[in-house]
């Protein structure tokens, strides 16, 4: 199998178009293409209207479109929302020739907030015009749904199965704050096409294993919205694929939007990557890896370029994680990197090490790597978390 970045989103994927408009804080994306669909939504126990109505509508296998909205939750807006999140979709049935129940609707903004519906139906006429399956239409829908987003997010790729057709994945993303996913999953949206032939099931064990290994391992702040929400259809256009190389290709793209959201985060000024080894399960090496990219101590350390608090901080975040008691802290070592691949040492076998002036040089960069050997487990066994640093434009962008 060999993979084929390409410079696009989801209007690579055959039988997929998109457009979306943005004025202001508010905007409206819309995304056509029939086909097999999975999900993944919020865990928070308070799921904003368009959550409840997403997943019920891929009871019925499938769906032909998505309309999303920007500067505005609909998120703890009661019986109101609901009908407010069916009208979404009646407008976009109506609007392209479909039936309602086909219809997925997402939302993103403010909580308990009203959608100002005469302005979605508004922008709905506008954005239909533009439907596209050019690379401009994919671009426009990922701008649409931003809002403390500083950059649109797509990732596309190609996959040579040595059939005589490929195999596309293409998605769209947007998330900057309020990112603390767990999906079972500022809010974090992402929509995932392909082409790829794959009955519901595939799909739907694909796309649990690709946002596990990706947007659930991703944290900004530490707080989960009520309107994370992962789509995944297929318009089956595509070449044969097995599930384990579709699997991989899906991994690709999914890691590739998460982590392009944790370089985005809120005021962030530094991206980081906590890799966790040595631990007795995956799900172990998640759990410390989340520990430490959530702690607001360690993420201080680092924007303030502090190599000694960011280590100590760290053994401080494996210590309070759910699997502290089976960790030996004489065990643990911390290693530092850059994107340059200069590396330090920090603390080995449970010691502090002496830090030299590289480790200084280390923090002051744009992309910081941090490498943690538990020690108590297969040294093969591993999990990645991807994160940013806290910064006083966290506080000011978000008690503004």
């Amino acid at each position: 199998m060999k993979i084929e970045v390409l410079r696009s989103g989801i209007c690579a994927v055959k039988g997929v178009r998109a457009y979306g408009i943005k004025e202001g804080n508010k905007g409206l994306a819309l995304i056509e293409g029939k086909g097999k669909a999975a999900g993944m939504f919020t865990s928070n126990n308070i799921r904003a209207a368009p959550v409840l109505f997403t997943r019920k509508q891929l009871e019925n296998g499938g769906i032909t479109a998505i309309l999303a909205n920007s500067g505005c939750a609909n998120s703890f807006t009661g019986e109101i929302g609901m009908r407010n999140a069916e009208k979404m979709a009646e407008l976009a049935s109506s609007s392209l020739g479909v039936d309602k129940e086909e219809v997925a609707v997402a939302s993103t903004g403010p909580i308990g907030v009203q959608l100002d519906m005469g302005l979605i139906e508004r922008q709905l006429g506008e954005v239909v015009k533009g439907l596209t399956s050019g690379v401009v239409g994919s671009t426009a829908a990922a701008k649409a749904i931003m809002t403390t987003d500083t950059f649109h997010k797509e990732r596309a790729i190609s996959i040579d199965t040595g059939d005589e057709e490929r195999v596309v994945i293409g998605g769209i993303a947007k998330g900057s704050g309020m990112i603390f996913p767990y999906l079972a999953t500022a809010t974090m949206l992402s929509f995932i096409y392909t082409d790829a032939p794959l009955d519901e099931e595939v799909l739907r064990r694909s796309l649990k294993d690709a946002v596990d290994n990706s947007f659930n391992m991703i944290v900004v702040d530490g707080d989960m919205s009520t309107n994370d929400m992962v789509l995944l259809v297929s318009t089956g256009r595509g070449g044969k694929i097995s599930e384990g190389d579709f699997k991989e290709g899906l991994n690709f793209v999914c890691k590739e939007l998460a982590k392009l959201i944790a370089r985005d985060g809120e005021g962030a000024t530094k991206f980081v990557e906590v890799r966790v080894r040595g631990t007795a399960s995956v799900e172990d090496a998640r759990e410390v890896a989340r520990s430490i990219v959530r702690s607001p101590l360690v993420k201080s350390a680092i924007f303030g370029e502090r190599p000694d608090f960011t280590c100590g901080r760290i053994i401080a975040a494996i210590g309070g994680s759910s699997i502290s008691r089976d960790i030996d802290p004489s065990r643990i070592s911390i290693s530092l990197k850059n994107e340059n691949e200069k590396e330090v040492l920090a603390v080995k076998n449970g010691e502090f090490m002496d830090l030299p002036g590289v480790a200084r040089d280390i923090m002051k960069e744009k992309e910081i790597f941090i490498d943690v050997d538990l020690g108590i487990g297969e040294e093969e066994v591993e999990a990645t978390a991807w994160g940013c640093d806290l910064t006083y434009d966290y506080v000011r962008i978000n008690a503004e």
